[in-house]
């Protein structure tokens, strides 16, 4: 990769492209002198509350001096993204880490059954509009752009105008959970089904070096093709069977009891929420594997987040910390990288150890 890089520093070739793309602004953000800085791009990656680990990330990259000029985020990774780029992810880091288990969680869903989603999302979209109110995309003093899926054609959707809030909203609702949002003429979705990383819109929006996190690295190992099932279980009796007649009936059509045993499980059965997370795990570990293998990243940033779950924002503080510490190994990397396309001027070459 370090070959690569070095590549586009001699000819100069791909710096006077990225000048072009991202037009003169950029050159006055970065600072043009001598030897002018790479554009940096930042790819966020989706992954419900395991996006708290790109907080972690950003905090790392900006204190050593590597601050992002593109940011390009899919799902949570446009919400953490874009208050990044707003300059409002203080906000957002405090109210992640004041989430005290599943009920704080809870109050955040109104959940409803009679739309194309179990959650309406209003609750949320008002959080994320007192923090951030009416800011424009185009307004951001960095570029930015939040990846989303549009329903019927399947379309990658790259938001970089209107509202931020309309934006995040469509790059994270996930398909069954949250409603799809109209933007302009086209109900949109979360952006995971197509781009869970999005590498290639950084790159298109100007970034020379483009730093990706990928939050699901480790939810799978790489996995394989069994070609036997495995022995048949034992018959599990039901609990209904298992119940004397006298309470049978009322235990059987309680709609309370209905409701938890199929959106949670039991005897064994996976419940509808288990099903759909799983399902929505080996589709974003797949299409991942599948895109960055077509359009690698010139640096991968791989949090070890696989072993919490979805829906686990209330330990904001330890996945932030799994995001500090992803970063930190990479900080070496990153340095060569930016140095091979621009190098230290003469008399200014960093001293051992720094």
């Amino acid at each position: 990769m370090l070959e690569i890089l070095k590549g586009r520093g001699s000819n100069g070739s791909n710096g006077e492209q990225a000048g072009e793309k991202v037009g003169e602004k950029v050159g006055e953000k970065v600072g043009l002198g001598s030897i002018r800085r790479p554009v940096i791009g930042l790819a966020l990656g989706g992954g419900a509350a395991r996006g708290f680990a790109h907080i972690g990330i950003l905090r790392t990259l900006i204190a050593n001096g590597i601050v992002p000029d593109v940011v390009v985020g899919t799902s949570i990774g446009a919400v953490v993204g874009g208050l990044h780029a707003a300059g409002r992810l203080d906000t957002f880091e405090e109210w992640g880490r004041s989430l005290q288990g599943m009920r704080n969680i809870l109050g955040y869903l109104d959940i409803r059954l009679n739309g194309s989603g179990l959650i309406g999302g209003e609750k949320l979209a008002t959080r994320l509009e007192k923090a951030i109110g009416q800011t424009l995309i185009e307004d951001l003093p960095v570029k930015f752009a939040a990846v989303a899926t549009e329903v019927r054609t399947g379309h990658e959707i790259w938001l970089t105008r209107g509202r931020m809030v309309d934006a995040m909203r469509a790059s994270y609702a996930l398909p069954g959970i949250f409603s799809p949002v109209l933007i302009g003429d086209r109900w949109l979705v979360d952006g995971t089904l197509v781009n869970p990383v999005p590498v290639s819109a950084a790159r298109a929006l100007g970034a020379e070096i483009v730093i990706a996190a990928n939050l699901s690295s480790d939810v799978f190992t790489h996995s394989t093709t069994i070609h036997a099932h495995g022995a048949a279980p034992a018959p599990v009796v039901s609990e209904a069977e298992a119940t004397p007649t006298k309470r049978r009936f009322p235990r059987l059509f309680s709609p309370e009891k209905t409701m938890k045993r199929e959106f949670f499980g039991g005897g064994g059965r996976p419940g509808i929420s288990s099903v759909m997370v799983d399902a929505f795990n080996i589709m974003q570990d797949r299409i991942t594997r599948a895109r960055l293998a077509g359009d690698p990243p010139d640096m991968l940033i791989t949090p070890r987040v696989g072993h919490f779950g979805w829906f686990d924002f209330h330990r904001g503080e330890d996945l932030i910390a799994h995001g500090t510490r992803a970063a930190e190994r990479a900080l070496e990397s990153i340095q060569e990288a930016i140095d091979v396309l621009a190098p230290a001027p003469a008399g200014h070459a960093p001293k051992a150890g720094e």
